[in-house]
C-alpha cells in the first residue's frame, strides 16, 4: 500500500495524477524508483500515442540576457489553445527558451539531445515527453533561434 508521503513526493517530482502515481507505486510494491520508471514508461507510451495528432496553436516564447547581448526565441506548438494558457505548458516553453539562450542548440533535434541545464539527468526530449504525459495533449518543438551580439 503507498504511503501519503510517497504519493506527495512523486507527485512533486512529476506532477502526475495522484491515482496515477498511486497505480504505479502499488505495481512496485512501494518503491518510489521502480514507480518512477513505470511512470517514465506510461509517459513515453501517452507521447508516442498523441505524435501523430496536429498542434496548430501553442505559443512563441523570447527570451533576452546579458543587458541585451543574447536573445533567445521558441516556437512551441500544442493541439488546443485551451492548453497554450496553462501555466505548465508555459513553464515548458520558457524552460525551453531558456535551454535555446544558454546552450547553443543549432537545430531543434539538436535541442532536444541536450542535458537539461537545471537538470544533467533529463534531455530536452525527456523534458517534453514528461510535458506531454503531464498535459495530455500533443506538443512539438517547432523552430529555435538564437543570437549573440557581434555574431
Amino acid at each position: 500500500m503507498a504511503s501519503v508521503d510517497q504519493i506527495k513526493s512523486l507527485r512533486e517530482k512529476t506532477g502526475l495524477g495522484i491515482h496515477d502515481i498511486k497505480t504505479a507505486l502499488d505495481e512496485a510494491n512501494g518503491s518510489e524508483e521502480q514507480a518512477l520508471e513505470l511512470l517514465k514508461e506510461r509517459g513515453l507510451s501517452i507521447a508516442a500515442k498523441r505524435a501523430e495528432r496536429d498542434t496548430s496553436q501553442g505559443l512563441i516564447e523570447t527570451y533576452v540576457h546579458g543587458g541585451g547581448r543574447i536573445g533567445a526565441m521558441v516556437e512551441v506548438n500544442c493541439e488546443t489553445d485551451f492548453v497554450a494558457r496553462n501555466e505548465d505548458f508555459k513553464t515548458f516553453v520558457h524552460e525551453v527558451v531558456l535551454q535555446v539562450a544558454s546552450m547553443k542548440p543549432e537545430s531543434v533535434e539538436d535541442l532536444l539531445k541536450q542535458e537539461f541545464f537545471r537538470d544533467p539527468s533529463v534531455t530536452i526530449q525527456d523534458l517534453l515527453t514528461q510535458t506531454i504525459a503531464k498535459i495530455g495533449e500533443n506538443i512539438r518543438i517547432s523552430r529555435i533561434s538564437r543570437f549573440e551580439l557581434g555574431e
